[in-house]
């Protein structure tokens, strides 16, 4: 067998258990987070669903956040267009959470229908603009100054 054979059968053997790696921890890390009408079918079709952990994905309905001011516990309602549902969380909240935008809960559905929630996450949004630079308005900008010189 001659070494440049060699060389591509290993290196085919490489690339294979790698990329066997990759797909075999995705199957495993990878989560998944239902919307608020999946997890109203959830809940119809199994109603021992109600108190089991689980991630749902929405959006806060705009005018629904309420902070209370004594604590770092809020209440809001989140939707997905056709299903919504009130959230209770206490803890930190993301800087980035405001009315309309998307958040992953992760929690438990009570009784009463309100999703306490234990974890909060605001989807990053893909509005973020460059701060106004004061040196482009001044006239004849060439560009950023060097911060070197």
């Amino acid at each position: 067998m001659k070494a440049r054979t060699k060389f591509v059968a290993g290196g085919l053997l490489v690339l294979g258990t790698a990329g066997y790696l990759m797909a075999s921890s995705i199957n495993e890390t990878g989560q998944y987070y239902l919307t608020p009408t999946e997890l109203a079918s959830k809940l119809s079709d199994t109603p021992r669903f109600r108190n089991n952990g689980v991630k749902v994905g929405a959006r806060v309905v705009a005018g629904t956040i309420v902070r209370d001011p004594a604590g770092r516990s809020l209440a809001f309602k989140m939707t997905d267009g056709s299903k919504t549902y009130d959230v209770a969380y206490r803890g930190i909240t993301p800087d980035t959470f405001t009315d309309g935008v998307d958040v992953v809960v992760e929690g438990r559905l009570d009784a009463n229908g309100t999703f306490q929630a234990t974890t909060l996450l605001a989807k990053c949004a893909s509005r973020y603009e460059n701060a106004p630079d004061k040196y482009k308005q001044t006239p004849g900008y060439q560009g950023a100054p060097n911060p070197r010189a």
